[in-house]
């Protein structure tokens, strides 16, 4: 059986093309990317160690393997992160004996507070579930209509896999789907993770599926988003982690004058619903 550390190194060994990392071309093969044998010599390993690796048969690889893997792959920063990561939970080192539960979703006043900092700008408290804690007006004024807000406990992840809406309000759906899927790696422990992927994975399927198992680092560009009263607005993203709490505060910022001119209209729609909301 294999492993997410496995999966992940051999993913990323299929997506490199040798001739990227200065190796020749050997012809034609059966699967496509760098051949084992290459990556092991760029490692200093044997293949059948690294073998052994990416089939889960040994889960515990050393910290200067992991780092001559990240070297030989020419990782990037946030993928040599994601692969400590998955050295971890694949080693055993996170595992839960307790059941799988929800994490909590109270927000500290300090950060209420600091949300109310912010208004009237677009900002949103979420964890690594995407569920969705707190947000100012602004938040809402740019998501009204979508169906994000809907219920009384709204989360990202659960809205861009079951919510057929999503797919029209993400104008980059796939990428938004990586990064969400991507994130429940980081969850706030294995457990709620456990949980919450338990519960979404029949309603979400393959696509969820296949995004776990890819592993794919995104890349969080500029977010597009197809408002349903007819804007498209650009927006930038500015995450400030919140680690003692598992939470993050995402800021939004206009990429352009025409977004900036539309999130103004959006808001004074919405002018005399003033107050920070909550979600418990």
């Amino acid at each position: 059986m294999g492993t997410p550390l496995g999966d992940f190194i051999r993913s990323k060994r299929d997506s490199v093309q040798p001739g990227t990392l200065g190796l020749p071309d050997r012809g034609r093969r059966r699967s496509p990317g760098l051949r084992r044998t290459d990556l092991a010599s760029r490692a200093g390993i044997s293949v059948e160690y690294l073998t052994r690796i990416e089939q889960g048969r040994d889960r515990n690889p050393s910290v200067a393997v992991v780092n001559a893997l990240a070297d030989a792959l020419s990782l990037s920063p946030s993928e040599r992160a994601h692969l400590r990561y998955l050295t971890k939970i694949s080693g055993g080192e996170c595992i839960v004996h307790a059941p799988p539960a929800p994490p909590p979703r109270h927000v500290r006043d300090a950060v209420q507070q600091t949300l109310r900092l912010l208004e009237p700008g677009i900002a949103v408290v979420t964890n690594r579930l995407g569920d969705i804690l707190a947000h100012t007006p602004a938040y809402e004024s740019v998501t009204k209509g979508s169906g994000l807000l809907d219920g009384e406990a709204p989360n990202l992840t659960r809205y861009v896999f079951t919510d057929s809406r999503a797919r029209t309000f993400f104008a980059d759906w796939d990428d938004i789907a990586d990064e969400q899927a991507f994130d429940l790696w980081l969850a706030p422990s294995a457990a709620s993770s456990e949980w919450f992927t338990t519960q979404l994975a029949p309603l979400a399927g393959p696509e969820l599926t296949r995004r776990l198992n890819r592993h794919v680092v995104p890349q969080r560009g500029i977010l597009r988003v197809n408002h349903p009263a007819g804007h498209e607005l650009r927006l930038l993203r500015e995450t400030l982690e919140l680690p003692a709490d598992d939470q993050q505060l995402t800021i939004l910022l206009p990429a352009d004058d025409e977004t900036a001119a539309a999130v103004e209209q959006l808001r004074h729609r919405r002018r005399h619903h003033s107050a920070l909301r909550a979600i418990s």
